[in-house]
């Protein structure tokens, strides 16, 4: 039987209602103690953080209990699938630490689940039919009344076998003709009327090209493709709960198919519903998400304001953030909106360990030293990461003339304003104290914007002198040397929606408009998600930053330099902020 995997010394954290499930599978043997999943994306998209909780739940049950998880791509749906998704998958599920046993296609068992669905005809379980969509489902009837026999239900079996090979002949019109399943037009679950099992499409495939040309549809798919691999547990989101029996009752026939007819409840896949990922002021239907691509209301799919893997981690987002958070917020049998917030603290927390402070001012005010000498630079030492002595440090040039943020001074100060003001004296970080002119203050140009500001500075207070200990009123503030200072472009983003449930707004907005999902979108969108600031300064050292290292603006937040970057001009995301300032706002308004 199988051990499940631990870290002596640890304490065991509480399992989820899954990891339950499969301990009571293991101790009674089911399968022969193995433990198989399996992560099953349709490549037409680009994954969504939704998907980063099921991937955590399949690929973390395998880890714990020593077995194994498959990646496969659910490829049957030709029209909208492209290797572009296939790759950018396979790279989203690397970077959040988790490796598969083996990559498989729903399409490896195009053959298998043909001659299945020959098997299932020549059984009376199949049948041709030759009506239209539109007519199969009134014939389904409703959750309260009885479905209506097809009036092709009983055609001859070799009728069947003929055309089903006339639907795969490239011959055949899509919609003309469907083989479906001979289950039950009373049955209570209406996913047992007679499901669809192929439909016409005529379409060549990225894997098989033009050797079929009828595909089969998702519910008689999966269950055997995890039959066929040999997977255990098949976990997945509570929308398939009225799937399951179907799932069951197939994996039964295809059991049956294969002569296992002795024990038929061992050895097979079994499914497992948890809820699925929903996030305030986050919209992340895979169609959806497309839509904002296309109709360009966003940059592209790894838009820093998207939900997707790959928008998160050109925002700065840690792979770990992310998977801290799934932990955090754990796994139910029923469906809830889970705080953006959460997820922007779990951010906060792991960025705090791991990211190089350095300096950057956003809205510059020029401060000029009186008394420091003119020429003179100094070379001072910050420490990269005070949360992590290995990172080292770094030098930092000093001069005479530095930019500090504009709100950090105040012409006349209100009593309690801890920062720069005429006759106040902060200390520069990882520099010296300094103290505002009172004589002569700041200049100003036409309009009363403050120009550049005067102080003087203690020589003595340098970090790491004797009178660096003396103590003052005043905050400590960033800066920046003027003299060394690269100008960078930073971006700046708030919620890409502006209610909280956009999904349900979407809908309602829809419903009483009769409008499609684009005029609804543009009716919802945040048009301040995005403000870019050109005038930013910022230290040498965070200039030669790339992408993927993860920064903290001191003072500001956390950042990350983007693709767009170039030696010219370095472009910065910011991922979060220190604080949750959203929250805030939100009570004000």
């Amino acid at each position: 039987m199988t051990e499940v995997k631990e870290t002596i010394g640890e304490e065991r954290k509480s399992l989820s209602f899954v990891e339950q499930i499969v301990e009571k599978d293991l101790a009674e043997g089911k399968n022969g103690g193995r433990i198989q999943t399996r992560f099953p994306p349709e490549p037409n998209g680009y994954l969504h953080i939704g998907h980063a909780k099921a991937i955590r739940m399949d690929f973390g049950v395998a880890e714990r209990y020593n077995g194994i998880c498959n990646l496969r791509f659910d490829d049957t749906n030709p029209q909208k699938e492209d290797t572009e998704y296939i790759e950018s998958i396979e790279y989203d599920i690397k970077w959040l630490g988790f490796k598969w046993a083996n990559v498989y296609y729903a399409s490896d068992y195009f053959q298998e689940l043909w001659d299945f669905a020959v098997w299932l005809i020549r059984q009376g379980r199949a049948y041709v039919d030759e009506q239209s969509a539109e007519v199969i489902a009134q014939q389904k009837g409703t959750t309260t009344s009885p479905g209506t026999d097809s009036p092709f239900r009983n055609r001859p079996v070799e009728e069947s076998l003929r055309l089903f090979e006339f639907m795969n002949s490239g011959k055949a019109t899509p919609g003309t003709l469907v083989l479906r399943a001979k289950i039950d037009m009373a049955h209570p679950n209406m996913l047992f009327r007679d499901p669809l099992l192929y439909r016409v499409l005529n379409i060549p495939h990225v894997k098989t090209g033009d050797k079929w040309n009828a595909y089969p549809m998702y519910d008689f798919t999966h269950g055997q493709s995890d039959y066929l691999e040999g997977v255990t547990h098949s976990l997945c989101t509570l929308e398939f709960v009225e799937h399951r029996p179907l799932y069951d009752l197939f994996v039964t026939w295809m059991k049956e198919y294969k002569g296992e007819t002795e024990n038929i409840e061992d050895n097979r896949p079994r499914q497992t519903e948890f809820n699925k990922l929903n996030l305030s002021y986050t919209l992340m239907s895979k169609r959806n998400l497309l839509a904002l691509v296309q109709e360009g209301l966003v940059s592209g799919w790894d838009d820093p304001r998207m939900p997707t893997i790959c928008g998160f981690r050109r925002r700065g987002y840690s792979p770990e953030s992310i998977v801290n958070f799934i932990d955090k917020i754990g796994y139910t049998t029923y469906d809830a909106l889970n705080e953006i917030a959460l997820l922007e603290s779990a951010v906060r927390n792991d960025l705090n360990s791991r990211s190089i402070r350095v300096s950057a001012v956003l809205d510059p005010v020029k401060v000029v030293i009186t008394n420091y000498p003119e020429n003179q630079i100094e070379q001072l030492i910050a420490v990269n990461n005070p949360e992590n002595e290995t990172d080292g440090t770094h030098t930092v040039e000093f001069g005479r003339e530095l930019w500090i943020e504009r709100d950090d001074f105040m012409k006349v100060a209100e009593k309690k304003f801890m920062r720069l003001a005429p006759g106040k004296e902060v200390r520069l970080k990882n520099a010296y104290i300094i103290k505002c002119c009172e004589d002569h203050s700041c200049d100003e140009d036409e309009n009363g914007n403050v120009t550049t500001i005067y102080c003087t500075y203690d020589p003595e207070s340098r970090s790491g002198m004797p009178g660096s200990n003396r103590k003052i009123k005043g905050k400590t503030l960033h800066w920046v040397s003027c003299q060394h200072a690269v100008k960078a472009e930073v971006r700046l983003y708030d919620r890409l929606w502006k209610v909280e449930n956009p999904r349900d707004e979407m809908a309602a907005i829809r419903q009483a408009q009769q409008c499609d999902a684009v005029t609804a979108m543009k009716q919802i969108i945040n048009p301040d998600s995005l403000s870019v600031n050109k005038n930013c300064f910022i230290e040498p050292f965070a200039a030669a930053m790339k992408p993927g290292q993860y920064l903290q603006f001191q003072r500001i937040g956390y950042f990350m330099a983007d693709p767009d970057s170039t030696p010219e001009l370095p472009v910065f995301n910011k991922t979060v902020g220190l604080k949750d300032t959203w929250a805030k706002q939100q009570v004000k308004a």
